[in-house]
């Protein structure tokens, strides 16, 4: 069949979907300088491909700025085309950013951590998947025969990652039926939520090639365990120097690194409304999921909000090098961008606020009453996207983080998701957010 490559100018909108459009890889030059036509009502299409109420109608123009650092090429050798990916900026044709690309969102956020902390922010997004469409084996959790039955579709994962120019970590079976995590090494900057996306995509990418369905939904089964998204975070200084650990610190914690981690949880309750943001997200995030219910941070704690993750090396060097904390109040329903753009934005709020570094919880949050948790510092989170959303647009410290016409263009278009699954039961909500994530 005829045929010529094509390159896919994509944005990681606020659906958490990628969208965008194809042209001929021979136009390139001229397309990383004019950019691609992009309509500013598309961000209010919904992952269900409903478009919510908007302000804009029918009018305005926009472009896609391909970004020439933020590419992924990946010729599977199967004899279908090969992958050709280029997430871009959203910008007017003035040539400014635009008020709700998600990555100028991201970016500043990013630029002022370094304002204001002199910081650059190191990371990674670790994955979990489930594949669709079989039924689950007991006693594969964990286990070798897990990964042995979908060994060739993860190896191909770990070469699609590692052909895109991203760090393969780990793979492997989870606990959940037909569930796996896939982790990559850190990046910087906007790269953290680029090779997220990028991840998400060449997954599954390789389950379609490979004739299986991979699903990043928050949970699939109601009665099972969800899928998160645990967004692990460090510090570099001015220097390049590792500067999230100090050993006087509590928990490690350098002063900079206790502050953030209290930004994020006093914000938690209102922006998991962008870091958790559908109508089943909150299905995982209740106690005994080993995902996060309250606003606690825990030492090696897998059910905290926030976790202090365990260090590996013998040297103060090496544990500086590897210390890291994860956010663990997400999922992959999220636009990596605005999560993280989200959660950056609370921290540098809790270092402007010269907060004191949270007190990490050893306990059963769950069993203890509200007075017990409020002496604790900690509260329940949001426990629907509706509550989260009002916390959101209560909250005008967070909404002030944002472009001025970005948070009620959020709200606008999730309000509308809800009203798209509000007369389905659990079971037919589940299934719906497993079709499109």
């Amino acid at each position: 069949m005829i045929a010529e490559p094509l390159v896919f100018a994509a944005i990681a909108d606020v659906a958490g979907r990628l969208r965008g459009k194809a042209f001929p890889a021979a136009q390139l030059d001229r397309r990383l300088e004019t950019g691609i036509g992009w309509t500013p009502t598309n961000v209010q299409i919904t992952c269900f491909d409903v478009i919510a109420p908007s302000p804009y109608g029918a009018l305005g123009d926009l472009v896609i700025m391909p970004d020439p650092d933020a590419r992924a090429t990946v010729d599977f050798a199967d004899g279908a085309p090969p992958l050709d990916v280029m997430l871009g900026a959203i910008r007017t044709l003035a040539g400014d950013p635009w008020e709700c690309c998600t990555r100028h969102v991201l970016g500043q956020a990013l630029e002022r951590l370094r304002r204001v902390a002199g910081l650059t922010l190191k990371g990674a997004f670790e994955h979990e998947f489930q594949l669709v469409g079989q039924a689950a084996q007991t006693g594969w959790a964990y286990s070798y025969a897990g990964f042995a039955a979908q060994a060739p579709l993860l190896g191909a994962v770990i070469a699609a990652l590692r052909a895109a120019g991203l760090g393969p970590d780990s793979i492997m079976k989870e606990y959940g039926g037909n569930q796996y995590e896939v982790t990559i090494a850190p990046e910087t900057g906007l790269r953290i939520a680029d090779a997220a996306s990028f991840t998400r995509l060449l997954v599954q990418e390789v389950a379609r090639r490979t004739g299986e369905r991979a699903t990043f939904t928050p949970i699939l089964d109601p009665a099972g365990v969800g899928n998160g998204v645990h967004v692990h975070l460090s510090f570099l200084d001015a220097e390049g120097r590792p500067a999230t650990w100090d050993a006087n610190g509590p928990c490690g914690m350098s002063r900079a690194t206790g502050s953030f981690i209290a930004g994020v949880l006093r914000h938690l309750p209102s922006i998991v409304a962008v870091t958790a943001p559908t109508a089943i997200s909150y299905l995982r995030l209740t106690p005994h999921r080993w995902s996060a219910a309250f606003t606690n941070l825990g030492f090696r704690d897998r059910e905290a909000a926030v976790r202090i993750c365990p260090t590996s090396g013998a040297s103060p060097e090496a544990v500086a090098r590897s210390f890291n904390f994860e956010v663990r109040a997400a999922d992959a329903a999220a636009s990596p961008h605005l999560a993280l753009a989200a959660i950056v934005h609370a921290g540098v709020q809790g270092i402007e606020d010269d907060l004191p570094a949270p007190i990490a919880t050893e306990e059963d949050l769950a069993a203890l009453s509200d007075r017990d948790l409020v002496a604790r510092g900690c509260t329940r989170l949001p426990d629907s996207l509706e509550a989260a959303l009002e916390r959101f647009e209560a909250d005008t410290t967070v909404r002030g983080w944002f472009p001025a016409r970005f948070p009620e263009i959020y709200l606008a278009h999730k309000r509308a998701e809800v009203a798209i699954v509000a007369d389905m039961d659990i079971p037919t909500r589940c299934a719906a957010y497993a079709d499109v994530f």
